[in-house]
């Protein structure tokens, strides 16, 4: 049961995206979208491990350092593709992550090349194809293109993480150096850009914009840690569910039938290549 919570974290990661286009849309710029998400959760954090005696201290600062950066460019990237896309496509592109995953694991870590491998790896394929093939249009191709890099980046977020975990670092210690780098590092980015004028509901769906990735985290590591793995990792396509009714509702952004069979493709690609991939890195 404690894998449901990977549903509430569904909805958080959606409600983060519709934050994030709406602020896009009211003028504000990447950068202010990036401080924002990334200085709430800092400080919810650090609230949070002062709260658990979490110590700041670790030997594995230079492997937080490079989760922090990878984790700021895969969060700057994912938000762009999210202002240039319907949300529900940009949020189902994104989560094409397990599939680079697989591949990293398979090039880093001796996952073995067999028949699921290949079904994820195809299905994941198509899906995507089957997803844009309704708007192969310029703006959607360039649009497509970056929120599939955003994939790859989480993808090598994701390798990072476990690489800290079997190091034996806390989730609350990893999370907080990636909110306290991604804050300095899109605080430099602000200094270089313009600012806009912060208005009541300009700063409500900022704030949101972190509010909402923070208890994406945490209800996120509650079903990770006390749930089954892999229905966790099946049940965090809730947020393409949650996305698609959020486009829906808020943009009037209906699909046709081949992006919704295109997105029921990748999310049984995802659901597979995590279960491949669980499999054959246990043996």
């Amino acid at each position: 049961m404690q894998s449901l919570w990977m549903i509430v974290a569904g909805f958080f990661f959606a409600g983060m995206g519709v934050c994030v286009k709406l602020s896009a849309q009211e003028g504000y710029s990447l950068a202010e979208i990036v401080f924002y998400r990334s200085i709430i959760m800092f400080l919810i954090m650090l609230a949070l491990m002062r709260c658990r005696n979490v110590r700041l201290v670790t030997p594995h600062w230079l492997w937080h350092v490079k989760r922090g950066v990878t984790g700021f460019c895969s969060l700057s990237v994912y938000f762009y593709a999210i202002s240039l896309l319907p949300l529900a496509t940009a949020v189902t592109l994104n989560y094409t992550s397990p599939v680079f995953l697989m591949l990293m694991l398979m090039f880093f870590r001796g996952l073995r090349f067999n028949w699921g491998i290949i079904l994820a790896l195809g299905l994941g394929f198509l899906g995507v194809v089957f997803l844009l093939r309704p708007s192969f249009e310029g703006q959607i191709l360039f649009g497509a293109s970056v929120a599939l890099a955003s994939a790859v980046l989480t993808a090598m977020v994701y390798f990072d993480v476990t690489n800290l975990g079997r190091l034996g670092e806390p989730t609350s210690r990893t999370v907080f150096y990636f909110s306290f780098i991604a804050t300095l590092l899109s605080l430099g980015w602000i200094a270089f850009s313009h600012l806009n004028p912060l208005s009541l509901r300009g700063f409500l769906m900022l704030a949101g914009t972190g509010v909402f990735a923070t208890l994406g985290q945490l209800t996120m590591t509650l079903a990770y840690s006390q749930g089954k793995v892999l229905l966790s990792a099946s049940l965090t396509y809730t947020a393409v569910v949650f996305a698609t009714f959020s486009s829906v509702i808020l943009w009037g952004e209906h699909l046709g039938w081949m992006e919704y069979f295109g997105m029921v493709l990748v999310m049984v690609s995802g659901v597979s290549a995590n279960y491949f991939s669980s499999i054959k890195t246990q043996k």
